[in-house]
């Protein structure tokens, strides 16, 4: 599985083939306004301000797949992470994350890591390689700057 291979839409409804992101490191994150682990925005944020320099971007895909979490339209999730959050990094449109009505990028990476890596709550994280290779996935309650994702982080951008 290449995730170059896969294109998104982005918040504002253009498209986001992934391979705008070749040469890069990608935190692939399932997001959601009203979920008890929100707050993630933050450390996700400051993740991106201080590799994104380096090479990492960190892209949100807003989803309601959990707990109804994510009710609102691309609108109000944009306005949202802008006012509460100050959000720089790319967000996505809404999409379905997990199950078989799941859009197909999260279809593969299920496909080729296994369902117990598929998505089971909200802000799951998935590192993609500056080749578009899988490098890693964190669970909903690793928090954005554990040590074991920003190793992972400095890692890809070696």
């Amino acid at each position: 599985m290449n995730a170059y291979d896969y294109s998104l839409r982005t918040i504002d409804g253009d498209a986001l083939p992934l391979e705008t992101f070749k040469g890069k490191a990608v935190l692939l994150v399932n997001t959601a306004s009203a979920c008890g682990l929100t707050p993630q925005y933050e450390a996700l944020e400051e993740l991106y301000r201080k590799y994104q320099d380096r090479g990492l971007v960190v892209l949100g895909v807003p989803s309601n797949d959990f707990g109804g979490q994510e009710p609102g339209t691309e609108a109000d999730i944009k306005q949202f992470c802008a006012l509460k959050f100050n959000i720089e990094f790319p967000l996505a449109s809404k999409e379905k994350v997990a199950g078989a009505a799941a859009h197909p990028l999260y279809r593969a990476i299920a496909s080729e890591l296994g369902e117990a890596a598929a998505p089971k709550w909200n802000f799951h994280k998935y590192l993609i390689g500056r080749d578009g290779a899988l490098k890693a996935s964190f669970g909903s309650r690793t928090v954005p700057d554990a040590p074991e994702i920003v190793a992972a982080i400095e890692a890809a951008l070696a």
